[in-house]
């Protein structure tokens, strides 16, 4: 399926293809090393309540994605109580079956972000994969020098999959950055903290939790002092974004797709 037969659907004036999780994999699955780069977004609430904020800097990162995948159960509840139907594809899952469906034996795949220590439990638990690690520092957002460098890393890796694990927004501005150097190919995906789930540094929250939408208050749980803000002031201003946003007639608006 190409991302013209998926088609998409506006919610907060964000566009997200209508990939479910099945379709996503098999896409990623006809992806190769060689061909024309693209990158994937996962837009979730905190991702829109940022963007809200500073719509003018960061909506092109977005905007400009190859695909955009709504990875919120929450933000997927929210539009369907605006009479809209966002399938959900998490992330951290995507990212789960790249690993155990996609690659195969000999691919090479680049991790930008992370630690070395990471990257060497990467190694381990997938010996027949060839992985290229860069770990740009700190602070990634407003050092143009560093991200030219992790850009250059990944084109220089040639890699069939990049992911960027730097957290957001810096991961979506490098995405973008990696499209507009004209030296890159395969496929980005921005991944958030991925690869601790996959490696066990992190604990995903249990499968009956992120079920009942309740995947945030594991989370919180688990980090309070890095995550407080986040869930507890940031994130309930997606609230009003919803409540104020004018949904778009799909009769004259040509987004929808």
């Amino acid at each position: 399926m190409d991302v013209a037969a998926a088609g998409r659907t506006i919610f907060l004036d964000m566009s997200f293809d209508r990939y479910d999780f099945d379709a996503m994999v098999a896409w990623l699955k006809n992806r190769r090393a060689g061909q024309s780069f693209g990158y994937v977004v996962t837009p979730n609430v905190d991702h829109m309540v940022q963007i809200a904020k500073d719509p003018a800097s960061l909506r092109p990162f977005y905007d400009d994605a190859t695909i955009r995948l709504c990875d919120s159960r929450v933000l997927a509840k929210l539009a369907r109580l605006r009479g809209i139907e966002l399938p959900v594809v998490p992330g951290s899952d995507l990212v789960v079956a790249l690993f155990d469906h996609v690659l195969v034996a000999g691919d090479r795949y680049c991790l930008i972000g992370g630690s070395p220590a990471l990257a060497e439990a990467l190694r381990r638990k997938y010996p027949d994969l060839t992985l290229i690690h860069h770990e740009p520092p700190m602070g990634l957002r407003r050092d143009a020098q560093a991200r030219a460098e992790a850009v250059r890393a990944a084109a220089d890796a040639q890699a069939r999959f990049t992911l960027i694990a730097v957290g957001a927004p810096q991961q979506e501005m490098l995405a973008h950055e990696m499209a507009s150097s004209g030296r890159m190919s395969g496929t980005a995906l921005c991944i958030g903290a991925s690869i601790d789930f996959i490696v066990g540094a992190q604990r995903r929250a249990p499968r009956m939790v992120q079920r009942a939408n309740l995947e945030w208050a594991w989370r919180l749980a688990s980090d309070p002092r890095r995550l407080a803000r986040r869930y507890l002031v940031d994130g309930p201003k997606i609230f009003s974004l919803v409540l104020r946003w004018p949904k778009p007639n799909p009769d004259i608006d040509q987004r929808y797709t």
